[in-house]
């Protein structure tokens, strides 16, 4: 089944701008564009984060989500990331999509209007129920945390 994401515009959003978009026939993510106030750029410094704005609110099918993810392009080449790697919009958020960026390279980064700065990607979502029990099965790990399973 193929999920639809309803959209609608953010109030002084920049209608021109492109919905998201999958840019080849096998690509997992949509592409988000920054749809920026009055069209202005923005700078983001070493180390520094900001909210940029999709301009869209969105309708998510329960029963699904949408991962908010880095582009890689942009985290090799100018150390562009998103600090909450995968971001998690639910299906009952109506709210204004935006993006948590961080610039982790080590040069200013300018975000210009209607760039591509992160993907999202529609993923199937089960809820589990949690209960508790008095003992846990045993696995051959066991207990083993952090590096337990050695380095190869």
């Amino acid at each position: 089944m193929t999920p639809t994401i309803r959209m609608t515009w953010a109030e002084n959003a920049d209608r021109t701008l492109p919905l998201p978009s999958y840019e080849t026939p096998g690509a997992a993510g949509a592409d988000l564009r920054a749809n920026l106030p009055d069209k202005t750029a923005v700078t983001l410094d070493a180390g520094h984060r900001q909210l940029i704005p999709t301009g869209l609110h969105v309708e998510i099918p329960k029963g699904f989500e949408i991962q908010v993810r880095p582009r890689s392009g942009l985290a090799l080449k100018q150390g562009l990331s998103l600090p909450n790697t995968p971001g998690t919009i639910d299906s009952d958020y109506r709210g204004p999509l935006g993006v948590i960026v961080i610039n982790l390279g080590q040069a200013p980064i300018v975000i210009e209007h209607g760039d591509r700065i992160a993907q999202a990607v529609v993923a199937p979502v089960l809820q589990a129920r949690f209960e508790l029990t008095d003992q846990l099965s045993a696995t051959e790990r066991g207990t083993g945390g952090f590096g337990s399973t050695g380095k190869t």
